[in-house]
């Protein structure tokens, strides 16, 4: 199991504090499908998924995410219009996570809507969207242009669970019970 680089990249979204993590991985795709795979029957149970978004050669994007926290982040107004005006089907998350990844294979550049599956907040996803460079407030796990404070106190709490993470990994807790149950809201 690649448990190491899950818990490096995605130990937020592991706690049931984040939507999503997105991460990159340079094996084998049949691999890394299977230890996808095998992710998906140890956490689905708590609120998690993790599905292979895009692949090149050896190099392979893997989104892990919450369902109901996503469907929670894109129901948001912004979102919805930030959404829909690059194509996205806004009734069905599922829906959005399939055009996502048609977005992935087809345009050149990364799509910056992403940041709205891992749960960035709109206003912060829009104002990287119309210019990234102006109007940034302050950077940390993604560019701050609304609320740099609320943005901070947020980079603070994800760095300190990857720490409480990778400590508990490494004495050898297994990634299974690293997983939070965690439904939207609760």
């Amino acid at each position: 199991m690649l448990d190491r680089e899950i818990v490096k990249h995605c130990a937020p979204t592991l706690a049931g504090m984040k939507t999503g993590s997105l991460f990159s991985l340079r094996e084998d795709a049949k691999l890394v499908n299977r230890e996808v795979r095998l992710l998906n029957q140890m956490t689905v149970k708590k609120g998690l998924r993790a599905l292979t978004v895009s692949r090149e050669e050896n190099l392979t994007l893997v989104y892990i995410y919450r369902p109901d926290h996503l469907k929670r982040d894109l129901e948001k107004p912004e979102a919805v219009k930030l959404l829909k005006a690059r194509g996205y089907p806004c009734q069905d998350a599922n829906q959005c996570i399939v055009q996502l990844m048609r977005n992935l294979k087809s345009e050149p550049d990364f799509p910056h809507e992403i940041g709205l599956f891992l749960g960035y907040p709109p206003e912060d996803v829009r104002g990287f969207m119309n210019d990234p460079c102006r109007g940034v407030k302050c950077v940390g796990c993604w560019k701050v242009y609304g609320n740099p404070e609320k943005a901070e106190k947020t980079f603070a709490r994800y760095k300190k669970c990857t720490t409480v993470y990778r400590r508990e990994l490494s004495k050898g807790r297994p990634l299974e019970r690293l997983v939070v149950e965690s439904r939207a809201g609760a």
